[in-house]
């Protein structure tokens, strides 16, 4: 945060009114780092300064914050990379406080990620359990037969577990390649690339459309917006209708 006025800070907190405040600092009440402060004018930092109110220390409860980004290729969906490749916090120009992503979405697969600062809605995403259908659309090598998208309909071994059913659907073809849309609610590591190379189709490129009722539309590659409440309570609705 930047330097606000402190009764500002002090009502931001939850304490009590700014007038409130502002009868607290003159009332000799309020120090920073240590220094009584009298002077309605003062500024301090919350992030830096030790504010404390007769004594007491204050704490901020952090703001929760949702965003939906459309993702690139060649960027890790990680806070940091040892390797030094782009992550996609630096996507995220101008957004206040820390976010961490919601899952993850390979090196070079792109689209719809989301991120946030609210652990127990991101496990509701993530876990299979509440059966949030993420969708895909995959340009593979070839063209699967009915057996192949009956094998990924049903459900297929991967590392000895069976996944989960999955829907397919076909959009277009090309003289060689063709694109697909499968949806799913699982999560594994690189779960839609390994399933199309059990049928013997590698993925030429593959790309997150929507998580539930959430899409990518009006999105540049790259770029984000933060969800309204109306969307972060509809997903919410959607996780308790799934256990």
């Amino acid at each position: 945060m930047a330097e606000e006025r402190l009764q500002k800070i002090i009502s931001s907190a939850g304490i009590t009114s700014r007038r409130k405040a502002e009868e607290l600092i003159v009332q000799g009440r309020v120090t920073v780092n240590g220094k009584v402060i009298r002077e309605l004018g003062t500024k301090a930092d919350p992030d830096k300064d030790h504010i404390k109110v007769d004594g007491k220390l204050l704490r901020f409860k952090e703001q929760k914050t949702y965003i939906l980004l459309n993702k690139p290729v060649k960027y890790v969906t990680t806070l940091s990379d040892p390797e030094g490749r782009p992550t996609v916090i630096e996507l995220l120009r101008g957004v206040k406080g820390r976010v961490y992503p919601v899952g993850r979405l390979d090196y070079d697969t792109s689209g719809l990620l989301l991120l946030t600062n609210d652990g127990g809605f991101a496990n509701m995403i993530m876990h299979p359990k509440f059966e949030i259908q993420k969708t895909y659309e995959a340009k593979i090598e070839g063209e699967l037969n009915d057996k192949e998208i009956e094998k990924l309909q049903k459900g297929m071994k991967l590392e000895g577990r069976m996944t989960a059913p999955a829907r397919i659907k076909k959009l277009r073809r090309t003289d060689k390649n063709s694109w697909l849309e499968i949806t799913i609610h699982e999560g594994r590591k690189r779960q839609v690339r390994r399933m199309f190379e059990r049928t013997g189709h590698s993925v030429l490129k593959l790309i997150r459309t929507k998580i539930a009722f959430l899409d990518i539309k009006g999105l540049n590659t790259g770029e984000y917006r933060f969800l309204i409440k109306a969307e972060v309570d509809r997903l919410t609705r959607l996780t308790e209708e799934g256990r």
